[in-house]
């Protein structure tokens, strides 16, 4: 394990170090971050590693993807732990751009997220997926990865980017890792810092109730029966508010067509709920039982 990695900020240096990789003929693969590393993060890492021969993680906390009201300005950043994480794990590059290089003076081009991006996260956060889609495509261009990796803890994140990928016929392929948890089921997340030592008590209790929700759409039972039950029981753990919870098509995130029991289309239960200040995401897949 090495205990340097080199850190680049502009980029014009970056496509320097991604042509000479290039040029002797190296695979690139990309791991996008907002910072703030935890083993969820070093999963993604590892796997990126066996993917392609150069790993470029690249650490911007993006501003366009935060609306006014959210957590921008106590968004956890720790580079310094973050880079040794990282330099431990054998990565190549940090990809770190200040603000003033990611979007200079006059920016003024976006991208408009697609369907997928309409409801869930979308409905609650406005704008968010047009942040999440600018950054993520202007990462893609920067760094030319052969792969970009994430976790399916941001599931919609996910569907948006494939979105995007797949119209803008973008030249890289997106890997999910699944969501890494603690041992109690709570997702691992940056957030989860901000959690007091009662809320993080109740925090695994989302995943249990969307784990009971997805066995029970999986074994047949009605979904918007189901949903309201799901609410209930958020409530009654000690959420202070839910966002949603709902069950959705994993591949286009449109509502179910077909409630029966041993359908075929893949579903996945996503939820965002409120522990004090703190917002928690979640999802699960859906497996249909055999008729």
């Amino acid at each position: 394990m090495g205990d340097t990695i080199k850190i680049i900020r502009t980029v014009a240096d970056l496509r320097r170090q991604t042509a000479k990789w290039r040029g002797a003929g190296k695979s690139i693969a990309l791991v996008p971050t907002m910072g703030a590393l935890h083993s969820g993060h070093v999963s993604l890492v590892k796997l990126a590693k066996k993917k392609a021969d150069r790993v470029v993680v690249s650490i911007f906390v993006n501003p366009t993807q935060f609306a006014a009201g959210d957590d921008l300005s106590r968004y956890p950043r720790d580079e310094a732990g973050d880079v040794a994480t990282l330099a431990s794990l054998d990565a190549d590059v940090v990809w770190a751009p200040s603000v003033d290089d990611m979007y200079p003076a006059g920016f003024s081009t976006s991208v408009t997220a697609g369907s997928a991006a309409a409801e869930l996260e979308g409905a609650c956060r406005p704008g968010h997926f047009g942040g999440v889609a600018t950054v993520c495509c202007k990462l893609f261009s920067q760094v030319t990865p052969d792969y970009a990796i994430f976790g399916e803890k941001d599931f919609q994140q996910l569907v948006v980017l494939r979105q995007m990928v797949r119209d803008l016929n973008l030249p890289l392929t997106l890997v999910a890792a699944p969501t890494k948890r603690e041992k109690d089921g709570l997702a691992l997340s940056s957030r989860n810092r901000y959690l007091s030592a009662d809320e993080r008590a109740i925090a695994p209790a989302l995943y249990g109730v969307i784990s009971e929700l997805a066995a029970d759409v999986g074994a047949g039972a009605d979904i918007p029966a189901g949903i309201v039950n799901a609410r209930r029981k958020l409530l009654h753990a000690g959420f202070a508010k839910v966002d949603y919870v709902d069950v959705r098509d994993a591949e286009t995130l449109e509502a179910p067509s077909k409630t029966v029991q041993g359908s075929t289309q893949p579903l996945r239960v996503l939820a965002a709920v409120w522990l004090g200040t703190t917002r928690l995401i979640d999802n699960v897949a859906v497996v249909a039982k055999k008729a």
